[in-house]
């Protein structure tokens, strides 16, 4: 069985407030133990909601809602991770989904950070960490 565990968003994640050398480096260490036990598959961090979009069903009608998006503490009822080119074709794709729920429901569409975006607080050797832990993951799947 695999889990997606959500990290729910904070005024402060939604405003593109980024994380201190010390959480990286920490996280980078639980992440180390979750890649080692074999049960961190992926993980990453979602941009604002800001930079992402949403696709309301209602029977067969699909409505693009771009972000960003008041609430931070909706549920999330399941996750995939795409690759696209554009957040357009994801739309798209979202758009051609059947509706995953009874009556209305939603999907949102959210981009993930990349290893650059991160600043100087993500030094060098959080990178090869990172990178390194990537490929231990890749390896144990």
């Amino acid at each position: 069985m695999r889990f997606m565990v959500i990290v729910k968003a904070t005024k402060d994640s939604e405003a593109g407030v980024m994380p201190s050398e010390l959480l990286l480096t920490e996280m980078g260490k639980f992440n180390e133990e979750l890649v080692k036990a074999g049960v961190m598959l992926a993980g990453e961090g979602l941009q604002p909601s800001s930079k992402g979009a949403r696709v309301r069903f209602s029977g067969s009608t699909r409505t693009v809602i771009d972000g960003p998006f008041a609430e931070t503490k909706e549920l999330i009822a399941g996750y995939w991770l795409w690759r696209c080119k554009s957040k357009d074709e994801a739309i798209e794709w979202v758009k051609r989904c059947p509706n995953p729920m009874p009556g209305e429901s939603e999907i949102e569409i959210r981009q993930v950070f990349e290893a650059d975006e991160f600043g100087a607080e993500f030094t060098p050797e959080l990178r090869a960490q990172e990178e390194r832990l990537r490929a231990e993951a890749a390896k144990k799947k």
